[in-house]
């Protein structure tokens, strides 16, 4: 193994850098992974751009990748897992100990340390998976017919999953989902994989709604020109849809949402607000009269990146619909740019062998 590797680094906001670096070197109790794929979250976007106070520079970015196991270290709890797997991660590793993780909630951790963030990430040819994530059960074995850049899906792919579970969406249910970026319509698509008979996606981007087309929503909607409300009440016998997922991160349709869904309905903002932007104008009566449930949503747990796997092997999520791009490492930038753009859903990046 050379003794060093291409990675991608967070220097500063605004100085994002591929580079060699020494190659990642596996401890007794440690994991090392051949990454041969890494998709890029808008959180490495955003990251990129303003940073984020998790993370320590400079440090190798990247928490959506999937790879190979080349080593385990000797004490290491690889659960079953093998030399020469394929696995991914829930990458938002849980201390295991604090009061959320022994109710069973992981992915709210009260001492959460995520990879790319808190440890080095996944945009590098080698990745370590440290002590506490193979002690917490964070690695997942993946199927071998998983293509890499389908399998780097999982951790979004995850996400939704949880969504989606939150909101209890049920056979035959009609889901309204609020905003068509990426992690929207991987919404759309668990949800459907998950028993929603009528999915209605709206997004105000013609650009985005163009790309939604392939997805199988039954109806999309452009709340710009059209009236949302009024279409969802007539899709719905005029009772409103059983769930909505508000995946935009803006106010307005997070505020809507609640006049969207039937009484006994559940609204999920599984979208965040920027800091200073947060507050929301809700109508407590609607809540309160329809006895609505408005949840949030927060990453995932092992077992809904398990689900996710399983979603991705069956083909029930449309990966090569969803990874529009697949870019060597080197090209991180023109990931960032094609997705501050809008041209891409996700961006794999593959190192180079």
């Amino acid at each position: 193994m050379s003794e060093k590797m291409q990675a991608v680094v967070f220097h500063a906001p605004g100085d994002v850098r591929v580079e060699q670096v020494p190659t990642a070197e596996c401890g007794k109790a440690e994991m090392l992974v051949q990454v041969d794929a890494c998709a890029v979250c808008g959180s490495d976007l955003k990251s990129s751009k303003v940073g984020n106070p998790r993370i320590k520079p400079p440090l190798t970015m990247g928490h959506e990748f999937t790879g190979i196991i080349r080593r385990i270290g000797p004490a290491a709890k690889s659960a079953g897992l093998s030399v020469g797997g394929r696995v991914v991660m829930a990458t938002t590793i849980s201390c295991g100990q604090c009061e959320y993780c022994r109710r069973g909630w992981p992915n709210v951790c009260a001492n959460l340390a995520p990879m790319g963030f808190s440890y080095p990430g996944g945009m590098a040819e080698f990745v370590v998976i440290p002590e506490r994530a193979l002690v917490n059960g964070h690695v997942v074995g993946v199927p071998p017919h998983l293509p890499a850049e389908h399998a780097a899906l999982a951790e979004p792919v995850s996400c939704a999953v949880n969504c989606v579970e939150n909101c209890s969406v049920r056979e035959g249910d009609t889901v309204v989902v609020l905003g068509a970026g990426p992690m929207g319509l991987i919404n759309a698509c668990v949800a459907r994989a998950m028993g929603a008979a009528q999915i209605i996606l709206s997004e105000v981007s013609p650009r985005r709604l163009a790309m939604a087309e392939g997805f199988g929503c039954d109806i999309l909607v452009n709340p710009d020109s059209q009236d949302l409300a009024a279409i969802v009440k007539d899709a719905t016998g005029g009772i409103g849809a059983d769930v909505a997922i508000v995946a935009a991160p803006a106010a307005a349709p997070q505020e809507q949402a609640v006049h969207l869904i039937r009484k006994r309905g559940s609204v999920c903002l599984f979208a965040s607000l920027p800091a200073g932007k947060h507050i929301l104008q809700m109508d407590s009566r609607a809540i309160h009269y329809n006895e609505l449930r408005v949840i949030g949503t927060s990453d995932s747990t092992p077992a809904h990146v398990a689900t996710a796997v399983a979603l991705l092997a069956s083909g029930r999520i449309p990966a090569d619909k969803i990874a529009t791009h697949i870019l060597p490492l080197s090209e991180i930038h023109q990931a960032f740019e094609l997705m501050e753009r809008g041209e891409a859903l996700r961006v794999v990046l593959k190192p180079t062998p």
